[in-house]
C-alpha cells in the first residue's frame, strides 16, 4: 500500500521523512487553510490533532481554536515540535500511538484543566496504511467529538462516501455513515506533498450523529451481519449469512422475514435494511 500524507512541511531542517511511518509532509498552504476552514473549528474548541508531522497544520488550527493537543508517534519529531511551539501555551505535544491512546480520557483531562473549552474537533493527515483503523477506533470508542476531519487516500474517501448499489459501497461506508454524516472538504494532489506519494488524497469531515443512522436491537450483531454480508461480495446474501444463521436455508428464511430477497447482494442494502435483517436474527 502506498504511503500517505502527514501534517507538516518539508521545510524542517535536516529531518527526512520515514517511509516506514508513511510520512509525506503536506507542503501546500492553500490546502492547509482549506482543512482548517472545513473542519469547523471555533475559538473555544479543543482540537486533537493526530500525526502533526512538522506542524504546518498545527499552528493555523491552534490559531482558530481554544487549545490544541497533538499526538505524534515519531520520537524524533516530538522535540522538534515542542521546540517550534515552546512559546505557545495553547499547544501541547504528546508522544504516543493514537491507536493505543485513551482519547476519551485525554479529552476529559483537558476539559478538567480548562472548563471553558467547547466542542472537540479531531483533525489529522494520516499515513494511508492506518487510516481505517484510526477512524474505526474513534468511532467504536465513541470519542465525544463534534467532528473528525481527516486527510486520506482518495480511494478510501470514495469508499466512505459511497451509496448502496456501487462497487465502492461496503462495510466501511456503513460504519462511517452509521455514526456520522460525511462531507468532502477538499482534494490534495500528489504534488502538494514532500516527498510526493504515488496517489492523490481527499479530506473528509465526519460529523458525529446525535442519533445513529439506523436503530438495530443489537449493535454488535448489526455489524456482524454487515461484515458477513460483505465477506464474499459476489455471492448472494443467503450464501454470505449462512454461517451466521446456521445454514443457507435459515438465512433465506430470515431474509424473507425481513422483507429482503435472499438473492440480493450486500452492496444493494441500505443501513435500515441491514438493521431489519439483524433484528430478525436477534429474535431467533
Amino acid at each position: 500500500m502506498s504511503n500517505g500524507p502527514r501534517g507538516g512541511s518539508s521545510r524542517g531542517g535536516s529531518y527526512r521523512a520515514k517511509k516506514r511511518l508513511g510520512q509525506n509532509f503536506l507542503a501546500n498552504p492553500a490546502v492547509i487553510q482549506e482543512i482548517v476552514a472545513g473542519s469547523g473549528i471555533e475559538e473555544n474548541d479543543l482540537v486533537i490533532e493526530i500525526g502533526p508531522g512538522m506542524g504546518a497544520l498545527t499552528e493555523p488550527a491552534a490559531d482558530a481554536a481554544g487549545r490544541l493537543v497533538a499526538i505524534e508517534l515519531d520520537s524524533d519529531l516530538v522535540p522538534v515540535l515542542r521546540s517550534k511551539f515552546a512559546l505557545r501555551d495553547d499547544i501541547e505535544i504528546i508522544e504516543g500511538d493514537i491507536l493505543e491512546t485513551d482519547v476519551r480520557r485525554l479529552i476529559e483531562e483537558q476539559k478538567e484543566k480548562d472548563p471553558s473549552l467547547g466542542a472537540v474537533r479531531v483533525i489529522g493527515n494520516l499515513p494511508y496504511y492506518i487510516t481505517t483503523p484510526i477512524i474505526m477506533k474513534l468511532l467504536e470508542d465513541e470519542v465525544p467529538a463534534a467532528s473528525i476531519t481527516i486527510m486520506m487516500q482518495k480511494e478510501v474517501a470514495e469508499r466512505i462516501c459511497a451509496s448502496p448499489g456501487g462497487k465502492d459501497y461496503g462495510a466501511l461506508s456503513i460504519a462511517c455513515q452509521y455514526h456520522c454524516t460525511v462531507s468532502e472538504v477538499c482534494d490534495a494532489f500528489a504534488e502538494d506533498f514532500r516527498p510526493q506519494p504515488k496517489v492523490d488524497s481527499k479530506v473528509l469531515r465526519l460529523d458525529l450523529r446525535e442519533e445513529k443512522a439506523a436503530s438495530p436491537k443489537d449493535e454488535k450483531l448489526y455489524f456482524d451481519v454487515v461484515k458477513a454480508g460483505f465477506s464474499q461480495r459476489r455471492k448472494t446474501l443467503s450464501n454470505c449469512l449462512a454461517g451466521l444463521c446456521g445454514s443457507k436455508a435459515e438465512a433465506a428464511g430470515i431474509l424473507e422475514a425481513a422483507g429482503i430477497d435472499p438473492s440480493r447482494r450486500a452492496e444493494t442494502l441500505s443501513m435500515e435494511e441491514f438493521a431489519r435483517v439483524a433484528d430478525e436474527i436477534y429474535e431467533m
